[in-house]
C-alpha cells in the first residue's frame, strides 16, 4: 500500500482529507473512488448498471487532485469505508447537486433529501433524473455548454466533481469499529479550483437513491469535509503526471457480446423522488446531434446485488 500523499490544506474544511491508492478519504470513515465503465446507449432504453472496469487513477498535481478522462467517457462513483458508522454524502457535478439539481452546499435541511447515506448507498452512476432512474455521468469539455452545470446555470466555471461528507452527531454511532479496523485518514485536505472538463449526462439506467432511514437530524453539518476532483483530458495527463493515460474503454456492445455481466441493485427500501431540475438536463448525444445504437442485454447477463446487505 502506498502512503497517503499530503495535499495543500483548505481552511474551511473540517474533516481531514487525503489521497492514496486511487481513493480519496474524507474524514476517518468514508472513502470515494471513481470507476471506469461502459458508456451505455443514449436511447429510449432503461439499462441495468454497467460494470466497473477498474479505478480511474488519481494524482496530486499542484495541490489539486486530477483524474484523466476521454471525451464522452463514462464513470461511476464508489463509496466505501466504515460499515458501522454512516455518513451523509453530497456529490456535485460542476457545483450542481447530483441528487437535487440545486447548487451544492454543505448543509442538511428538513424536507427533501439532497444527499446519499453511505455505506447504505454503495454507488452513484449519474444524476437523479427520474423515478428509479439516473442519467449516466459522461465527461465533456467545458465551454461547449453541454455539461449539467452549463445547462442549469448558463456558465461553465467550475467543472469537475465535488464531494462533501457530513458526519453524524456525536454519540449516535460508535467512534471505533466494534469488530474490525478501517483505514484512517491523514492530516491533509485536497481541494481544487477550475477544471478543463466537466460532466454531462448520457443514457438512462435503473438506480434508486435510498431514503435516509436515520433522519435528517442525525447529521452534523459542522463536522464535514470537502474534496474536489479536477477532470483533465487524457491528452493532458502525461504532461501533468509523466504517466501514460488509461486505455480507451471498451464499448457496451463489445462487452455484452463477450457474455460479461451487468448489474441490478435490488432493494425494497424505495427511492427518492425525481429532481425536476435534473429531469430537464439534455443528454450529450442529443445536444451534439448523435444517436446511440441500442444494446440488447439477455436477462441471464444481469446479476442482482442485494442493496440492504
Amino acid at each position: 500500500m502506498t502512503p497517503p500523499r499530503k495535499l495543500a490544506p483548505r481552511r474551511s474544511a473540517i474533516l481531514a482529507t487525503c489521497l492514496a491508492d486511487d481513493e480519496i478519504q474524507v474524514g476517518p470513515h468514508r472513502r470515494v473512488s471513481f470507476q471506469r465503465t461502459l458508456r451505455i446507449p443514449d436511447d429510449d432504453g432503461l439499462y441495468p448498471l454497467p460494470p466497473g472496469l477498474g479505478r480511474f487513477p488519481l494524482r496530486a498535481h499542484e495541490g489539486r487532485t486530477i483524474l484523466p478522462m476521454y471525451r464522452r467517457e463514462a464513470l461511476w462513483i464508489s463509496f466505501e469505508g466504515a460499515w458501522w458508522r454512516p455518513s451523509a454524502v453530497k456529490i456535485g457535478v460542476g457545483g450542481i447537486n447530483a441528487v437535487s439539481g440545486e447548487p451544492l452546499d454543505g448543509e442538511i435541511r428538513p424536507g427533501r433529501q439532497d444527499y446519499l447515506v453511505c455505506p447504505d448507498q454503495p454507488w452513484l452512476d449519474g444524476v437523479k433524473a427520474g423515478e428509479g432512474m439516473i442519467r449516466q455521468f459522461v465527461g465533456v469539455p467545458l465551454g461547449d455548454g453541454v455539461t449539467v452545470e452549463g445547462q442549469l446555470t448558463g456558465h461553465e466555471a467550475t467543472g469537475g466533481i465535488q464531494i462533501v461528507v457530513i458526519e453524524p452527531k456525536a454519540g449516535l454511532f460508535p467512534d471505533t469499529p466494534p469488530e474490525r479496523d478501517v483505514r484512517l485518514g491523514s492530516e491533509a485536505v485536497c481541494f481544487s479550483t477550475h477544471a478543463d472538463m466537466g460532466l454531462g449526462v448520457g443514457g438512462r439506467m435503473r438506480q434508486d437513491i435510498f431514503p435516509d432511514d436515520y433522519g435528517w437530524e442525525t447529521w452534523d453539518p459542522a463536522r464535514r469535509g470537502r474534496a474536489d476532483v479536477r477532470l483533465v483530458h487524457v491528452a493532458d495527463w502525461a504532461a501533468l503526471t509523466g504517466e501514460a493515460p488509461p486505455p480507451n474503454p471498451v464499448s457496451a456492445q463489445a462487452y455484452t457480446d463477450a457474455g460479461l455481466p451487468w448489474f441490478d441493485l435490488y432493494s425494497e427500501r424505495g427511492d427518492l423522488g425525481a429532481s425536476e431540475r435534473l429531469a430537464t438536463v439534455r443528454s450529450v448525444d442529443l445536444l451534439e446531434g448523435e444517436t446511440g445504437d441500442p444494446v440488447s442485454i439477455p436477462p441471464w447477463q444481469v446479476a442482482f446485488v442485494e442493496g440492504d446487505a
